[in-house]
């Protein structure tokens, strides 16, 4: 049987994991696939780089698409699929291989999630998180610093010169395709109450 796919799209920073944690313990755990798009990024060696030579990680190209819709499309057909875990900067023979498998719903989560045509399609329901860039900023560079071992510099540099433009290009004019809003702010409660009930009556 076929899962109901959730699709959970939004720029970097915006709560993307904090809302698919929320909903999986909502909709039940063992209930609940899930499939993280950042799995599929390629290896730093294979970035593009911007005109100062920095490796931009926040193009469309920076993930393998083809393998990431193949096995998207695996998982949603029934099957078993395997997928190498990504850590930042980790060389990729480090990366623990995730076994994930077929359940009742399927909750997939990605910076490009409306913008490959072929994750697009097979969600059955798909949610866009609005948060205001600033606090976007200040996430980033909390885990940045912490996990990433970049400077603030590093960071601001980062953020105007790729995140930036390509969530204006590749990210924010897919918000009006989305079946929800969701406005991680002040009125994140009350559009977690709209966003459980739509879903419950659904999956």
């Amino acid at each position: 049987m076929k899962p109901y796919v959730i699709g959970i799209c939004g720029g970097s920073g915006s709560g993307k994991t904090t809302l698919l944690k929320k909903l999986k313990n909502t909709l039940g755990p063992h209930r609940v696939s899930v499939f993280t798009m950042d799995n599929y990024y390629r290896p730093k060696e294979a970035q593009q780089k911007d005109k100062n030579g920095v490796v931009n990680f926040d193009l469309p190209t920076a993930l393998d698409e083809k393998l990431l819709s193949e096995d998207l499309k695996t998982l949603i057909s029934g099957q078993t699929i395997e997928v190498k875990e990504y850590f930042f900067n980790a060389p990729v023979n480090t990366n623990k291989t995730v076994v994930i498998e077929p359940r009742d719903i399927l909750i997939v989560e990605g910076l490009f999630l409306f913008y490959f045509e072929e994750v697009k399609k097979a969600l059955d329901f798909s949610i866009y998180i609005n948060v205001d860039p600033k606090h976007q900023l200040s996430r980033r560079i909390m885990r940045d610093e912490k996990t990433r071992g970049y400077s603030r510099e590093a960071i601001r540099y980062q953020w105007n010169e790729h995140v930036l433009p390509c969530f204006e290009k590749y990210i924010l004019p897919f918000q009006s395709s989305a079946d929800f809003v969701f406005n991680n702010d002040d009125r994140s409660k009350e559009d977690y109450k709209k966003l459980k009930k739509l879903l419950e009556s659904k999956a």
